[in-house]
């Protein structure tokens, strides 16, 4: 595991800070955090994909200017 490093320059601190609470949250492990908090049955993992492939698809339809009817999310 690689751990995530920042230099203080000049004695400010809350600069440091805004750079670390950014590296930290670029490297996923907020996000990480998030999904393994509770355990998710695989069948629910796989509902929960195809729901957002599903909401990114409908939304990328309405970008280019469709007109939908009938959708169901």
């Amino acid at each position: 595991m690689k751990l995530t490093k920042v230099v203080v320059q000049n004695g400010n601190v809350d600069s440091a800070l805004k750079k670390f609470k950014a590296k930290v949250a670029r490297s996923g492990v907020p996000s990480e955090l998030k999904k393994r908090k509770h355990y998710e049955k695989p069948g629910v993992k796989r509902r929960l994909a195809k729901k957002e492939a599903l909401t990114d698809q409908y939304r990328k339809c309405l970008s280019m200017g469709f007109q939908i009817t009938g959708w169901r999310l």
